[in-house]
């Protein structure tokens, strides 16, 4: 299957789902005027390829500046999937990277590890300086 790369906009982050190396990767800002419409498809194709994967690792990093509650919604539905791949065998890491001085999306990437039983969650501060 080939890489999918779309670059960011004003409102919708970067996707970078690398289904050759199991490397997925969503960055900066998510508030699409039509989420399904943005993330429908990516999301199918990351599904059909999830399906077939019974052993392996794979890597999702998210680096999230803002997101709106319907993005949020996505990402519990897309965690919720790497949940499910991870109990099925598959070593499944997430990094969640946040600037080092924003408390609120540490503290999301909290709540969202919790929600989790079989992934290995990774909260990554990070500093622009």
């Amino acid at each position: 299957m080939e890489t999918i790369h779309i670059a960011a906009t004003d409102r919708s982050p970067e996707v970078r789902f690398d289904f050759m190396a199991n490397h997925f990767s969503l960055k900066g800002e998510s508030y699409p005027e039509d989420v399904t419409e943005f993330y429908g498809p990516v999301i199918g194709r990351l599904e059909q390829h999830l399906e077939r994967l019974e052993d392996g690792a794979l890597i999702f990093d998210f680096e999230l500046i803002y997101f709106n509650s319907s993005s949020a919604k996505v990402l519990m539905g897309l965690f919720d999937l790497l949940d499910d791949v991870a109990g099925r065998g598959c070593r499944v890491s997430v990094n969640w990277r946040f600037e080092a001085d924003d408390d609120n999306m540490e503290e999301l990437g909290q709540e969202f590890a919790e929600d989790l039983s079989n992934v290995t969650f990774n909260l990554v501060p990070f500093s622009d300086a």
